[in-house]
């Protein structure tokens, strides 16, 4: 098999007028998240690029320049930003988002950590016999972040699908016993893409919603909730200033 037949006939790449991005960016899915995120910075952010449906800012919290780019749903369209701000410069990721529980432990407002992800959305298998894992330099520091802050940590793997409509009972039953603790939409797509292109990632994930009994119950109204959102986004933000990289 040739080069040419493995090679893609559109690469991402800086366009001649962009200009390049800190080597640290944080990825945010909700236009809520983003906000919050928006307000704790000193200085408002600068808004630097627009890819497809989300917007890219950059802003200075204590000694770290990073990016910060959202929102975004789902793998592909993930990726698609993903893949731009890596040609645009960055090498470090942090992304931070919601998940719904599959574990009786794991409740609305705990904090999952993802060390493994088993990926049933479309995305990932264009990436193929890539590990889909973090940074473990990345996840430790935002662990030891997290846990300055006295929140319920959870480390573990999770499923990301493309259809949240289409989680039946078998399949969450079928992950529940293969030990399987949240289910999101993005992060088996971040980690395949993160160590395809040898970049760091790591993701952050509060729980919204639990599907362990079979019945959903949602927590988007929960102020415990919103709470952990909000020590999330703090604790993230504390943490990029042993993970800046320009």
């Amino acid at each position: 098999m040739t080069a040419e037949h493995n090679s893609c006939v559109i690469e991402p790449r800086m366009g001649r007028h962009e200009e390049k991005l800190p080597g640290l960016a944080i990825l945010v899915f909700s236009p809520e998240d983003l906000a919050s995120f928006s307000a704790c910075f000193p200085q408002p952010p600068t808004l630097s690029h627009k890819f497809y449906l989300s917007r890219v800012f950059t802003a200075s919290y204590e000694s770290a320049r990073i990016a910060i780019a959202g929102p975004m749903l789902g793998a592909p369209q993930t990726v698609l930003v993903l893949e731009r701000m890596i040609a645009l410069g960055v090498k470090k990721f942090v992304a931070v988002g919601w998940c719904g529980s599959l574990s009786s432990a794991v409740r609305i407002g705990h904090i999952v950590l993802p060390s493994a992800a088993i990926s049933e959305e479309g995305t990932s298998a264009h990436y193929p016999g890539i590990e889909c894992v973090p940074s473990v330099e990345l996840l430790n520091l935002l662990k030891s972040a997290l846990t300055s802050e006295g929140r319920t940590i959870h480390e573990g793997s999770v499923w990301s699908t493309d259809a949240p409509f289409r989680e039946t009972c078998a399949k969450v039953k079928n992950f529940q016993s293969k030990g399987i603790l949240a289910v999101d939409m993005e992060t088996s797509a971040l980690f395949s893409v993160s160590k395809f292109r040898g970049v760091e990632l790591a993701v952050v994930l509060v729980v919204s919603d639990e599907l362990s009994t079979l019945k959903w119950v949602h927590g988007f109204r929960n102020p415990t909730f919103h709470e952990s959102r909000k020590r999330v986004i703090k604790s993230t933000l504390m943490s990029t200033c042993c993970m800046t990289s320009d």
